[in-house]
């Protein structure tokens, strides 16, 4: 079905890439070139506060300790449960985002703080979805923190799937509140409470409303960025004239996170729809993008719902439309957030370090001064800092000018953090008017190159290695994912590693619960395509053309 003439331009602005997401590596301002020396701290402590809707936890009379020990015994348990995996990757995951500096451990369980080093890389990632969101018609807002908890109930699949997770504010200002008031878990509701009141005719629609903000989800196990108590993310969320421009919207929501996810973030990504049990809680259809990890994991990376007109009813989202008559308006959400981070760590990341894309890396290139004597330093100093100069109209460069670090600590220092190039100079690289650039995604060394070409030079290397890094992982993906035609033949390909199982499906829910319960996999997506012929359910034997991809997931 043909979507209105308003979305089919929106879809094609976003669609033909008039939105620069593969454009090469943007000019920034000098202000920009830097980390931002911004943190993020989780929200301040309320005065009471009970986890959970249905069977609140309380928490009056809890204990309080001092600030170390809370430290200690967050990371304790934390580090007890990423230990627990049957390799070493988790340990191998956490500390690479603590020694990278990306993330600390809050003295708030299940918290997190992101380190301005983090944070600079969020706020890249930030700023291409936000050009791609805004490009295509969407406003940006912000909603209130605290949710009335007579808005969860309103929406009955909604509330059952989100009350384990919630955290409920009882108490403000030494009193009780006269009603509970839930902590942020998604915004569906108290958006829809105001589209109720926004929303009067056609002409006001469609309304195409964007909100950056934290979230919270009382996670019982927690793993920084992929699974914490508080995140960041934007939520996107639309109401409309007809399901069918509700359900272009949905899907043009999911192209801009395959976009941001493939020609950003370098990592390639399935798209299709969950099924009937992965489904976010209210939604007629789910769309996922899930990207394969250096493990063979599957991580869901980003959602889009098409709603129907289920939220419209709970809270009454009426329109009249070009006859005169009311209609109940039709909507989606979706959203991604800093799990994100999480992705490209576990996507590129090697046994030195992290591995970023160089269009989302807040550092670009690095330049390390090698010299012996106070002569030198003087020399070295002087051609580095001209040089730092003469590259920052195209790249985000770092001169790292500390002397009580020796240039041998300051190569390993720069791959753990990810920085795609780095540039060594040294009194004969001076004299000889060249420079030596190492490569952290291949670990190559491109020795001489003339100082006066090193602006293209470095330009066109950015591109080069964002390329190469995407190409990569799409390859390992490709010789990790195998097809099978029955349930045995799954179990024993997911018997000795990871991987992306494709196969036939005509299961129901309850065989899909019965299959993780024995393998752990689960169905990450069912691709929009179907197959060009007909097979059998590798489960029930039923014939279908429906194919679904399993896998093992973070």
């Amino acid at each position: 079905m043909l979507p209105s003439g308003h979305n089919k331009r929106r879809r094609a602005c976003l669609l033909h890439r008039q939105i620069n997401v593969t454009e090469p590596l943007r000019k920034r301002p000098a202000a920009q070139d830097r980390a931002q020396s911004r943190l993020y701290f989780p929200s301040a402590t309320l005065d009471r506060v009970e986890l959970g809707c249905g069977n609140r936890a309380k928490a009056h009379g809890a204990k309080t300790m001092g600030t170390q020990g809370a430290i200690e015994n967050l990371n304790t348990e934390d580090e007890r449960n990423f230990s627990e995996e049957p390799d070493d990757r988790s340990n191998w995951y956490t500390k690479t985002i603590l020694d990278s500096e990306l993330a600390d451990y809050a003295p708030v369980k299940g918290c997190m703080v992101i380190r301005p080093y983090g944070y600079a890389l969020w706020e890249h990632i930030q700023r291409a979805l936000d050009d791609m969101i805004k490009a295509t018609g969407h406003s940006n807002a912000y909603f209130p923190l605290f949710i009335p908890e007579s808005f969860i109930n309103k929406e009955k699949a909604h509330v059952e799937g989100f009350a384990p997770e919630c955290a409920v504010v009882t108490h403000g200002g030494g009193k009780k509140l006269d009603e509970p008031l839930i902590v942020r878990p998604t915004s569906e509701t108290i958006i829809n409470y105001m589209f109720a009141k926004w929303v009067q005719s056609w002409r006001d629609l469609p309304l195409l409303i964007n909100q950056w903000a934290n979230v919270v989800r009382w996670e019982m196990r927690t793993r920084l960025f992929l699974r914490t108590a508080e995140f960041l993310w934007q939520e996107g969320h639309t109401a409309h004239a007809t399901a069918d421009d509700a359900e272009t919207e949905a899907r043009l929501a999911l192209e801009m996170y395959r976009q941001l996810a493939e020609d950003w973030l370098a990592l390639p990504v399935l798209t299709g729809e969950k099924t009937e049990r992965e489904r976010f809680a209210g939604a007629v259809r789910t769309y996922c993008i899930e990207a394969m990890m250096r493990d063979g994991k599957a991580l869901q990376s980003g959602t889009s719902h098409y709603l129907g007109q289920n939220f419209a009813k709970a809270f009454e989202i009426q329109f009249q439309n070009k006859d005169g008559n009311l209609e109940f308006a039709y909507q989606t959400s979706w959203g991604v957030s800093t799990r994100l981070v999480g992705a490209i760590v576990l996507g590129h990341g090697d046994d030195k370090g992290l591995i970023l894309p160089p269009k989302v890396a807040p550092i670009q290139v690095v330049i390390v001064p090698i010299y012996k004597t106070d002569a030198e330093k003087e020399t070295v100093t002087a051609k580095c800092q001209e040089i730092a100069a003469a590259l920052k109209p195209v790249a985000r460069v770092h001169f790292d000018d500390r002397d009580n670090y020796t240039p041998g600590f300051k190569f390993n220092h720069w791959e753990q953090k990810g920085v795609p190039i780095r540039l060594n100079i040294g009194p004969k690289d001076v004299a000889n008017n060249v420079v030596e650039i190492a490569r952290r995604d291949t670990g190559e060394k491109i020795r001489n190159v003339s100082q006066a070409s090193l602006p293209n030079e470095i330009a066109g290397l950015l591109v080069q290695i964002q390329k190469n890094i995407f190409e990569r992982a799409l390859k390992f993906r490709q010789e990790n994912t195998i097809q099978v035609e029955t349930y045995d033949q799954l179990k024993k390909a997911l018997t000795d590693k990871n991987l992306f199982v494709e196969t036939y499906w005509a299961g129901s829910s309850a065989d899909e619960a019965k299959i993780k319960e024995e393998t752990k996999a689960t169905i990450r997506c069912i691709p929009f395509e179907p197959a060009a012929q007909e097979g059998k359910c590798m489960y029930t034997g039923t014939p279908t053309k429906t194919r679904a991809v399993f896998a093992r997931s973070y």
